[in-house]
Parts: C-alpha cells; structure tokens; sequence
C-alpha cells in the first residue's frame, strides 16, 4: 500500500472506530469493536484491490465483446460461469432462467449476501460490441451498464482469494440475466422465487460506473396495446373504423394526462408499429407504453388513467365511423417492475455510506430501476451501488466508461461484502 493510501486509511480508522458500523444488517452477527480498516486480511484485500485494477478494466473490456443481447445472455454467461470456476467458487452453476451463481462459503451458512451484476444489454442481436480505449476512456455498448458491474464482482472475488479473506456468512456472487427492459428482472425474480427463495438476508447489485448508491426502486409497469380491425383498401373500404387512427387518439389522450411530480411519476409511448401500405387501411396497430413510480398508489393512478384513455380511443374510432369495421383492443402486461425502498437509516444503508467514505468517495443516495427493485419490495435489505469511474453515454452505441480512479468502486464492493457477510 503507497503511502498516500495508507494514510488515507488510518485517519479513517481513527475517526471510525465506534462509528464505522454503527448498526448491522438485518440477519448480521454484531460487529466486533475493531473496524475492518484495522485488520490485517482486509487491509491486504484493498491493496489487492488497487493493484489489480488495470486487470479489472481488462475483464471489463473483455466481457464487454461477448454480445449478450435481450433474452440471448448465454454467451456472457458462459463465459462468466469459466471465471467464476477459475476463481474457486463453489456449487458454479447456470440456473433455469439463465443466472450464473457461485458461492464463496463462510463459517457458516448465515448471514448470506447476494452479490449480483447483470449480464444483459439492451443492445440487439448483430450490434458491434468491438471497445476503444483512448487514455482512461473506454468506449462501446455496455461497457459501463453493466460489464463495469460484471468486472467489479470478480474483482472482488480475487482480492478477497488473494488475502484469504474469511466471512463468518456465506456470499453468492451472481450474474443475472433480464435486468434490461423487456427482460423485465425475470433473473432477480427466479433467484428471489426459485432458486435462493427464503435464503437471502441482504442483497446488492454492482450496476454502472460512477459513485452512487440507489435506495428507492422506481417500479414500473409496461404494455403492449393493439387496436385490431378487418383492414381494407383506402379508397374502396373507407369508412371503416381504422386502427392507426384510434392508436393516433390513444396517444394524444396519454400526451395529455397530468402526473405528480412528487413523487416523480412518468409515462412514455416508446414504440409503434402496424399497417402494410400507404394505400391500405390497416388490419392492427400497436405501441409499448412505460408508466415508472417509486410510489405504488401513484403508479397504479396513471396506469388507471391510461386504461380509460385506451378505452375512450376505442370507442370514439367506431363511434366515429357508427361501429363499420368494428375494432377490439388488446392489451398486454409485457413488464411489472415493483417499486420499493430501503430507508436511508437501515444499516445497509449507512454501512454503505461509511464504505464509500472509507475509500474516498463522495457517495450520494439515489432512486433508479435495478434488480434491487425486487428485493426491495419484499423487505429483504437490498441495495444498488454504482461501480467507480466515471460513465457516460448509457444505452447508447458509444457509451464511455472513464477509468480514473475505478479502483474506488472496487474497494467500496470489497467493503461492503466483508461488512454484509458478518
């Protein structure tokens, strides 16, 4: 450890030796009297931890140009399954959904900590996933949401392997699939139901690059709306109910709909489609519509309202044309994310808060849509944190990935780990 981080560490230490873990986590032994920061084996860890960041950039990239696009993560995850093997973790398997897990034994079964990134993109099949570096840049899709998340989970594994690091619980590392849009956390949703049910007593997802730490899941609930008909020609069948002009009603009603800005509550046509011709009137017509809350009752007002809006669409295109060619509606539920919350005084909370610290990094409390969402929602202690570094560009073909001082979110990872997993 250079001398600058050693004593970066010790004033922490001295200023944190009652306070740093003020309270354990739900399903925690109390922490003894003596901080992380002041054992040998951790202390070993985050040198680790600092001098094998340039190998975690490089896992990063690596996984980053394995394609893993919507529903299609086999690939990534095969290959996270090789390392995790590499890395000791025991009882390595992919489960029904797609999940990889392996699973780093403590002195005893409980307290268990999941540890989770999200394999996915929301990239298609055939996008370019090749990454360019230029100085501490990287760019390319996914390479900070959430391959920077994938890189940090193994280098915790490593540094906590290269100092012999021993918790008193057990931690099940994860990468999940389906975390992005239409995947709709169908991974988080089999390990919370199936595959570790009644098992987890805390849980934190490593996703993207920067310094915060997500608390509240904002919920969400998505539908796919399609006006049917018989269709016809435009000239010769006009006068039939049309299903793009009842799609065309549906969202200027939607556009028009007001929402509470506290809590924020948003809604979104975010794609449509039908019809085969200019000349043609169209046999269906669809769009995907995103309704996000962090607050259940006004999720569930807007969704109401956007129910009547559909149906009022429905009603006044055959009205219009005195029911010829009468239309139907379906619709869809095609996403249900729940929201949820972990108050900002729970112990994982501020046991986070304090690891950020611990390593330098101004950490703020954030709201956002993530795995966590569904632990949050069933109680269980469950957090987001962001992966170090610094992101920009999410979601889009030239997303970037800034290294400088990554090594942080790796640190705080390992910290956070130990600290659940007594």
């Amino acid at each position: 450890m250079n001398a600058r981080l050693c004593a970066r560490y010790a004033i922490v230490a001295t200023l944190t030796t009652s306070a740093l873990f003020a309270a354990p986590a739900v399903g925690q032994r109390p922490l003894s009297s003596e901080t992380l920061l002041n054992e040998p084996a951790i202390r070993a860890a985050l040198d680790a931890v600092r001098a094998n960041e340039r190998d975690v950039i490089d896992e990063q990239v690596r996984l980053c140009e394995i394609p893993a696009p919507p529903f299609a993560e086999q690939a990534r995850g095969l290959a996270y399954k090789a390392v995790f093997e590499r890395l000791g973790l025991t009882n390595v398997r992919i489960d029904a959904v797609g999940n990889v897990l392996g699973e780093r034994p403590g002195r005893q079964p409980r307290p268990h900590l999941v540890m989770s990134a999200h394999l996915d993109t929301v990239f298609p099949a055939g996008t370019t996933v090749t990454t360019t570096r230029t100085g501490s840049t990287i760019a390319g899709p996914g390479i900070a949401d959430d391959c920077r998340g994938l890189a940090v989970v193994l280098g915790v594994i490593r540094a906590l392997n290269a100092s012999r690091v021993e918790t008193a619980g057990t931690v099940t590392f994860v990468g999940t699939v389906g975390e992005e849009g239409l995947g709709d956390l169908r991974g988080v949703k089999h390990l919370f139901k199936t595959e570790l049910a009644g098992r987890i007593d805390s849980f934190v997802s490593v996703d993207g690059a920067g310094t915060s730490i997500t608390r509240t899941a904002v919920g969400s609930r998505r539908y796919r709306v399609t006006f049917k008909g018989r269709g016809g020609h435009s000239f010769g069948d006009f006068g039939i109910a049309n299903p793009i002009h009842a799609l065309g009603r549906a969202i200027a009603a939607i556009a028009a709909i007001d929402v509470p800005t506290d809590p924020k509550t948003t809604f979104n046509v975010g794609r449509v489609g039908g019809g085969t011709s200019i000349n043609a009137i169209a046999a269906e017509a669809w769009m995907e519509i995103d309704l996000r809350s962090s607050d259940r009752t006004s999720l569930a007002a807007v969704d109401a309202k956007i129910t009547r809006a559909l149906d009022q669409a429905l009603v006044d295109e055959n009205a219009r044309w005195k029911n010829a060619g009468k239309l139907t509606i379906d619709r869809q539920l095609v996403g249900d994310r729940p929201p949820g919350n972990t108050p900002a005084a729970a112990p994982i909370v501020q046991t986070a808060l304090r690891m950020s610290k611990a390593v330098g990094m101004d950490a703020a409390l954030d709201e956002g849509s993530t795995d966590s969402n569904i632990p949050m929602s069933l109680g269980v202690p469950a957090i987001t944190i962001d992966g170090g570094g610094r992101g920009s560009g999410s979601h889009a073909l030239n997303e970037r990935f800034d290294s400088t001082d990554s090594w942080q979110g790796t640190a705080r990872a390992l910290l956070l780990t130990v600290a659940l997993a007594r």
